[in-house]
């Protein structure tokens, strides 16, 4: 059913971060020089190189060229009051979508086509949402600092190496971290919880085959079963050890939290009132805005 959504003016990128990418993120900030460094020097670089690969190998979408994803697109930037980068579509078996972005001059979204093939227009929608947060909160400039980090460090013998491991376990879980705002960043976007676990559902075990099978009421039990392991300590450091070396949340942990917060107090607070400031869970404010 369509209905119209909610234009969120105004929105910021604390008014819907998630509270472990918060501190995360505050956590990188603190490593001092780097982040001016990476946008000054590396960041016209690296757009450059990334534009003139996407310009050959793969396909920019337009009013003219896939309208219907464009369309998928403006919405979705519309609603999240953030200015539409550049969408490519690549021919890639792998179902996947990832985003560059450093505050310069060609921020752009990457879909693979096999990602395409396996979602509705909804879902793609929310894939796209997903990738704009990444933008909105500027997840790409301190990926790239922190990459450059343990490459750097991995290069220095002994302790260098014992500090490349520590680093390389701080990062990976701050980019689970944002995973987490940027699946908020999907449902604000598509304004329906259930489209935004359909593509973890299917991101988990679905394929074009498959995928008008699925029961998206029994995953999201599953979802909520998977939290209950963490009432026991064995359970807790197996879930732990089984994420440690991930770049995203396993697809049940963000179907569960995507759950949780659809139906908080802070969600219903950001769409009526998107500039009211950061939030926790229970609404209490915890500061002015910040820019990031």
């Amino acid at each position: 059913m369509q209905f119209t959504k909610v234009q969120l003016v105004g929105l910021k990128a604390n008014g819907f971060r998630h509270p472990l990418d918060l501190a995360a993120t505050n956590a990188l900030k603190q490593l001092p020089g780097l982040d001016v460094a990476i946008r000054n020097l590396l960041g016209p670089i690296a757009e450059q190189f990334f534009y003139l690969n996407n310009i050959a190998s793969s396909v920019l979408v337009g009013e003219n060229q896939l309208p219907d994803l464009h369309k998928l697109l403006i919405e979705a930037a519309r609603v999240l009051d953030l200015e539409p980068p550049q969408l490519y579509v690549q021919q890639n078996p792998v179902p996947n979508a990832y985003t560059f972005a450093m505050r310069g001059k060609q921020p752009f979204i990457v879909i693979h086509t096999a990602l395409l093939e396996l979602l509705t227009p909804e879902e793609i929608q929310a894939v796209i949402a997903h990738e704009l947060g990444h933008l909105k909160c500027d997840h790409g400039v301190y990926l790239t600092m922190a990459n450059l980090m343990v490459l750097g460090a991995s290069l220095l013998p002994s302790w260098g190496a014992v500090l490349a491991q520590s680093l390389q376990e701080q990062l990976l879980e701050w980019v689970r971290c944002a995973e987490f705002t940027c699946d908020r960043a999907a449902l604000l976007a598509v304004q329906d919880p259930k489209v935004v676990m359909s593509v973890l559902m299917k991101l988990a075990g679905g394929s074009p085959t498959l995928s008008p099978q699925l029961n998206l009421d029994a995953f999201i039990d599953q979802a909520r079963a998977y939290q209950e392991v963490s009432r026991t300590q064995l359970g807790e450091m197996l879930k732990t050890a089984q994420t440690a070396q991930l770049t995203h949340p396993v697809p049940v942990l963000r179907a569960k939290e995507i759950d949780l917060w659809a139906s908080s107090q802070h969600y219903q607070n950001l769409l009526e009132h998107p500039k009211v400031g950061y939030t926790d869970e229970v609404g209490k404010n915890k500061g002015k805005w910040r820019n990031w």
